[in-house]
């Protein structure tokens, strides 16, 4: 079976922490890119057929692109006249949204700062080629945030990358955070097969980060860790059982996914990269006949009062 997790570290590749692309067997619809600069250190990448969206994960950055159509049309003056723009990032994942910035196919960029930032990136084909989205920039203040779930289900999404959020040719983007104790990506689902208005056929990435809960004094010893599982379905046979934890990556190109458990004493985060064949942009999910009745017994319960989870007080 081809192998579809990947510790931290496992996938690094030219000074990258972590590169997802087609270059690995049975993947073609998305990527995802992880870098842990120093202050003065850059990531550049070139132009090509290929959306990106800019996520600063720990720290903050400044984003300079140039597009083979010369200046696009943006979300941001400062961006529009200066052919670059700085990203306002956060202490840590777990700290609310960042500001991000998507770039389209076609465009060059290179990225300065002190952190650890994700690229989340998707193929355009040749037949969405002139479909091109303008380069945008979302402030943090402007990300939808949503509390999905409810009791132990209880978890925090960013929608900076969904359709409703962004103009896009192919990807999905968003990120999840899930509080000690609570269960997310569940009740388990797929989208594998294309079943107009029921299911869509997405890839997905998950890059997973953990860290003590917040608000506990943890010993120096401790090592936050989540639990991550696939299972297979009529699309192709997969099997993750996994202990996660920051910088390790699972990737779905079909079958089952879910739970995304976060251990007491721990919080877990993902950010999820999704695109597809499918010509229609869009998530359409079909959970697993044994288990989507646990949506229904989510009605009445209270939503986790920890959350949502913004910037720590005193940073």
């Amino acid at each position: 079976m081809t192998q579809w997790f990947f510790r931290n570290g496992d996938l690094a590749r030219d000074g990258w922490q972590s590169v997802v692309d087609a270059s690995l067997e049975g993947w073609q619809h998305t990527g995802l890119r992880i870098a842990e600069l120093a202050e003065g250190d850059s990531a550049p990448l070139e132009a090509g057929d290929v959306e990106r969206l800019v996520i600063p994960l720990a720290g903050s950055f400044r984003v300079e692109y140039a597009s083979a159509e010369g200046p696009d049309a943006v979300a941001s003056d400062a961006a529009t006249a200066s052919g670059g723009i700085d990203l306002a990032g956060r202490r840590s994942v777990f700290d609310g949204p960042p500001d991000v910035l998507y770039l389209p196919a076609g465009t060059s960029v290179t990225v300065t700062g002190a952190g650890r930032v994700a690229i989340a990136e998707a193929p355009v084909p040749e037949e969405s080629a002139g479909e091109q989205h303008p380069v945008t920039y979302i402030s943090k203040a402007d990300v939808p945030v949503e509390l999905r779930g409810a009791g132990r289900s209880s978890r925090q999404v960013h929608n900076y990358g969904t359709p409703a959020a962004l103009s896009a040719s192919k990807f999905i983007v968003c990120e999840v955070i899930t509080p000690a104790e609570n269960w997310s990506s569940f009740p388990a689902h797929k989208h594998d097969e294309n079943v107009p208005g029921t299911e869509s056929r997405l890839e997905e990435i998950y890059y997973f980060e953990t860290a003590v809960s917040r608000g506990l004094d943890a010993p120096a010893e401790a090592d936050p860790f989540g639990l991550f599982a696939t299972y297979s379905s009529s699309a192709g046979d997969i099997d993750i059982n996994a202990i996660v934890r920051t910088g390790d990556i699972a990737l779905v190109p079909y079958g089952y996914h879910g739970p995304a458990a976060a251990a007491p004493g721990y919080d877990m985060y993902y950010l999820n990269v999704m695109a597809g064949p499918d010509a229609e942009r869009v998530w359409n999910i079909t959970d697993d006949p044994a288990h989507g009745w646990v949506r229904s017994s989510w009605e009445g319960q209270e939503f986790d009062s920890r959350l949502p989870y913004t910037q720590a007080e005193g940073q």
